[in-house]
């Protein structure tokens, strides 16, 4: 049985289309990975929604990383101009979370289990401050990386969105060249563009460390 695919930037477009009709401007809660990728989601998103930007990323490594994107992330912020005024909330940095969430799955490859578990890790948290914050939405920038699997970000998003109550702001950034424009808002603002995804793994895999 074949299952079909969803096109996700479909799905939010009619979406924006429907909030314009009715002049509504929900509340959003964006899970960042980084200020690069975050770059063209805040550009295209904040003309529709007032925007809290949680970064919560425990898979980061080593803490000087984790530092130097949190920073860049709240620089991109202050600097960027937005129709919607646009927050930022700091997550912890749990370390610990991440290296037992990851136990006995070192060894795999970039993309495979380890990486979903991942993905499911920080888009729980993100649904859990969103409940508690009373969001309308949420969502991650994720899926803006041609190496990030959308339709795996977004079963797992709607799932965990379900688990808290909260709806899951179905996407797919990378589309409408969504990744080059990241990329040219990066050189525009002087972002610090990593060369790696973040974890230890894959600093590894790249043999960086």
């Amino acid at each position: 049985m074949n299952v079909q695919k969803v096109n996700y930037q479909k799905e939010l477009e009619k979406l924006l289309k429907k909030l314009e009709a009715e002049g509504t401007v929900p509340s959003l809660l964006i899970h960042s990975c980084c200020a690069p990728c975050s770059s063209y989601v805040l550009e295209y998103l904040s003309q529709y929604f007032r925007i809290t930007v949680l970064y919560y990323n425990p898979n980061i490594y080593p803490e000087s990383e984790y530092t130097k994107r949190i920073l860049e992330q709240q620089k991109l912020i202050r600097d960027m101009y937005f129709k919607y005024p646009v927050a930022f909330l700091a997550g912890k940095y749990e370390k610990e979370k991440f290296y037992e969430m990851a136990r006995g799955m070192e060894e795999l490859k970039e993309g495979g289990a380890r990486c979903m578990k991942c993905y499911e890790l920080r888009l729980t948290e993100a649904a859990r401050q969103a409940a508690a914050g009373g969001f309308d939405y949420f969502t991650t920038t994720l899926s803006i990386s041609p190496l990030k699997n959308a339709q795996k970000l977004n079963e797992i998003g709607v799932r965990v969105g379900r688990e808290y109550g909260v709806e899951y702001l179905m996407s797919d950034f990378k589309k409408k060249n969504g990744y080059k424009r990241s990329i040219e808002l990066s050189k525009e603002f002087g972002l610090y563009r990593q060369d790696y995804c973040g974890c230890e793994f894959s600093m590894r895999e790249r043999g960086t460390v």
